[in-house]
């Protein structure tokens, strides 16, 4: 956690419940006039991303711009990107087939080109290595040894908050109501189906509300789909 920090901070923002939840982690140590957001067109199948992006970053009185980078729905190979693609479970040991190799590591590697000309140091993503889908580029060790690279690479002193990274989906759900981000909440996406309402059977959802039941919470969500 951050304490009275100081500076501007960039929140990449994909329209989910972790990167809102950020958001707002944002909002609380930086404060609004010094937090913006940045969200990837990266040829996700779901476009309803993007929207539900815009809408949460007008809702917390934050500038969003959207960056194009659509390599990924050139390479393919998964089923975040590819429609052909069913979502599917990870058998043990395996990663699931919604893993896009690299992404966690381009998004950031884009947000610290895009905040270096802008005078922001701290970038915030929404990474966790706790109740997360078996991702390699969420763990902590990888970001920070990216954090290193970006560094050196830009001589910078550009620093990646990933406030999410030991918590479980129950505790998330907490520490957004604790931030005052729990209305945000209904204008999320995490449906790995792209559906409002979401599907409830994919892994996104199924790991999405077991957090809120674990927290007692009723999702935002829900309430208004």
């Amino acid at each position: 956690m951050v304490s009275n920090a100081k500076g501007k901070a960039l929140v990449v923002l994909s329209g989910g419940q972790d990167s809102t939840t950020c958001l707002y982690w944002a909002l609380d140590n930086f404060g609004r006039d010094a937090v913006s957001t940045l969200t990837f067109d990266y040829g996700q199948r779901h476009r309803i991303e993007l929207e539900c992006a815009q809408r949460i970053a007008a809702d917390a009185g934050v500038p969003n711009d959207i960056l194009p980078i659509d390599t990924f729905e050139a390479l393919g190979g998964n089923a975040l990107t590819e429609a052909s693609i069913d979502v599917a479970d990870a058998e043990d040991g395996a990663l699931p087939n919604t893993f896009v190799p690299g992404r966690n590591l381009i998004f950031l590697t884009f947000a610290a080109a895009y905040a270096w000309p802008r005078g922001i140091r701290h970038i915030v993503t929404g990474v966790a290595q706790t109740d997360y889908s078996g991702y390699p580029d969420c763990r902590e060790d990888t970001l920070a040894a990216l954090e290193k690279a970006l560094r050196l690479g830009m001589e910078s002193d550009v620093e990646l908050h990933t406030p999410l990274m030991h918590l479980s989906k129950k505790q998330t759900v907490e520490l957004a109501v604790e931030l005052g981000a729990l209305d945000a909440m209904a204008l999320t996406h995490t449906c790995y189906e792209g559906l409002r309402p979401p599907c409830g059977r994919c892994p996104a959802c199924k790991l999405r509300a077991r957090g809120f039941a674990e927290a007692g919470v009723e999702d935002p969500l829900l309430a208004v789909a």
